[in-house]
């Protein structure tokens, strides 16, 4: 995964939690609830780029195996 996906979804996450935190000290259930979300986007955008990697890293392994 890229550096700046990275960066990204780590940021989103820290972000979902201000807005929960903000949220569950308000009382502003709505707010904490973005808050929850954006952090389940940021670690589903990780999981995918996750796979992603592993398949990458698969193929690599697999066309290596071929060009023997």
């Amino acid at each position: 995964m890229p550096l700046g996906d990275k960066i990204s979804n780590k940021t989103d996450k820290i972000a979902g939690r201000g807005k929960e935190s903000i949220g569950e000290a308000t009382g502003d259930e709505q707010l904490q609830a973005e808050g929850q979300a954006d952090q389940a986007k940021a670690d589903l955008r990780d999981a995918v780029d996750d796979v992603k990697d592993a398949v990458g890293d698969a193929a690599g392994k697999v066309k290596k195996l071929f060009n023997k």
